[in-house]
């Protein structure tokens, strides 16, 4: 081989490396909105009719849901509140459904009084016609590069609709629509083994997509947003005054997660860079790393990712009973050892299984995570997390709910729980269910907004 060939293959392979790839063909993405949802669930049912068709529908707000008092906080009535459910399942006949309880195995056996209510499955999630075209030019133009790790080339959409790998499901998690701008108040919450309670941080909060922003029309560059919070605590005394800023970019590697706190004793403001993976969260109480927010938050690139494919598995899903200030506040959802089961609705849904296993040479606490999304919607489903033993350590489920049709669509996905199974204690991330606390939508905020300046120019004591 002469030396002028040798190069020529030698650039060809260095730009083999560095090139994207779309996810599909033109005539495979051409399954969405016909065979496929508009962002790429299967929308025939099972062959069970447990299972139903998906319709598009979306959900109705009940009538007892006053939209006229935006923004004031307060509880989102559950439209399906008459239902009954199915059956339940406890320890006595756990064993007949594990092949769709995966690691909730585990906490019948920690938890024998512990039971999953099954209702029917409603398919409530929908997303605005805007960001359902957008998925659909995603399907053939959003393209991963440096092993799917960035986004190239994206719309403001689900990235991979038809996902060919791990971590371009992953992806679809990572970029799920919830919306394009939203406002709320929550609580969090640890609780301990022996049932008493902690309030470990009461704030008000503003979330953002710059991805998401309906008035782009060109595809995301590297820094572009895909997801930011602005958290601002009250609760509790001592943390009163404390500011955070969170912004993600679809660019993980090169941009990376930009991270802001505001310190009242110190009356300054300090890059955070350690508020990523598995640095404990702030309001976890040490249950919950940084990358459990959501079930999972953050950058890919500690794990190989494999995708398991789809199957059926009971998950928290339409959970309104946890943003309704009726039904279920804090005090009584707040049950020792786990959620109190009255306050918890499961459906069976298709998820996507995700296996992530840690790289030779990373570090993480869970070396194993298995993570299933909602076919409909990617904000919705759970995780199995495993220690270095090979048994399960953490599971984790998201308190996800869609937001009324009349809201415009999205699925609310910012409430977390999170158990440990070898202490007995558990986490419970972004609650609405106490009066005075909510979501809803809101105009987009400037970008001035979630900076480290406008922190410091707002910051007390």
């Amino acid at each position: 081989m002469n030396r002028k060939t040798e190069a020529i293959l030698v650039l060809a392979a260095v730009a083999f490396a560095g090139s994207a790839f779309a996810a599909v063909s033109a005539e495979e993405a051409k399954q969405l909105g016909t065979t496929l949802t508009a962002i790429g669930a299967e929308k025939a049912g099972n062959k069970e009719g447990t299972i139903p068709a998906y319709t598009g529908e979306g959900v109705k707000a009940p009538a007892s849901y006053e939209a006229s008092k935006e923004p004031e906080p307060r509880g989102r009535p559950d439209p399906f509140a008459n239902e009954k459910p199915l059956f339940s399942i406890t320890a006595q006949n756990a064993a007949q459904y594990a092949d769709k309880l995966d690691g909730m195995v585990e906490m019948f056996k920690k938890f024998p009084n512990f039971r999953m209510d099954i209702y029917p499955t409603h398919r409530t999630s929908t997303v605005p016609k805007w960001v359902a075209d957008n998925t659909f030019k995603n399907a053939t133009a959003c393209k991963g590069i440096d092993n799917d790790l960035k986004l190239d080339g994206c719309y403001g959409g689900y990235a991979f609709p038809i996902p060919k790998n791990g971590t371009q499901a992953m992806w679809n998690h990572l970029t799920a629509y919830e919306a394009s701008a939203w406002q709320g108040m929550s609580h969090s919450f640890v609780v301990s083994n022996n049932g008493n309670v902690t309030l470990v941080d009461g704030a008000d909060y503003w979330q953002q997509s710059w991805y998401y922003d309906p008035e782009r029309t060109t595809p995301a560059k590297p820094e572009t947003i895909y997801w930011t919070v602005r958290v601002d605590s009250l609760l509790p005394a001592r943390r009163n005054g404390e500011k955070l800023v969170l912004l993600d970019p679809v660019d993980t590697l090169g941009v990376g997660r930009r991270a802001f706190q505001y310190v009242p004793g110190q009356r300054r403001v300090k890059l955070a860079p350690d508020l990523a993976y598995d640095t404990p969260a702030p309001t976890g109480g040490g249950i919950i790393t940084m990358d459990d927010a959501k079930v999972f938050l953050g950058a890919l690139d500690r794990y190989e990712w494999k995708l398991m494919g789809k199957k059926e598995k009971y998950i928290i899903a339409n959970n309104f009973r946890l943003a309704d200030h009726v039904t279920c506040d804090d005090n009584k959802s707040l049950t020792k050892n786990f959620i109190n089961p009255d306050c918890v609705r499961w459906e069976l849904h298709r998820v996507w299984a995700i296996e992530g296993k840690l790289k030779a040479g990373y570090r993480h606490i869970y070396p194993r995570r298995i993570f299933y999304w909602d076919e409909d919607n990617y904000a919705g489903g759970s995780s199995d997390e495993f220690d270095a033993s090979g048994k399960i350590y953490r599971i984790s489920h998201s308190l996800a709910f869609p937001f009324y049709a009349s809201e415009g669509a999205g699925t609310a996905g910012d409430g977390t729980v999170t158990y440990d199974l070898f202490t007995g204690n558990y986490a419970l991330q972004g609650s609405d269910a106490t009066k005075g606390q909510g979501k809803w939508m809101i105009p987009r905020k400037r970008d001035l907004f979630f900076t480290p300046e406008a922190l410091a120019s707002e910051g007390i004591r």
